[in-house]
């Protein structure tokens, strides 16, 4: 498993889910219940992480849809 994004942003963390599901990309999405921690502030990241092997076109799906991912 690789990291592919860390966002505080929900709707970057869906938007990016929906399009790498669109192409067939198995995402798993890290941290999602951690603003019981940080009380709902949204201070904490949300990570996804799809397989070693999707990476590549994982990135390439996210970088033309202007989805920054802060690893190039």
């Amino acid at each position: 498993m690789k990291e592919l994004l860390r966002s505080t942003d929900p709707t970057i963390i869906a938007f990016a889910t929906a399009l790498l599901e669109g192409e067939d990309i198995e995402v798993f999405d890290l941290d999602v219940h951690m603003s019981i921690l940080d009380g709902s502030l949204g201070i904490l990241p949300r990570r996804l992480m799809v397989r070693d092997e999707d990476l590549f076109i994982a990135r390439a799906v996210l970088r033309d849809n202007d989805i920054p991912t802060g690893q190039e």
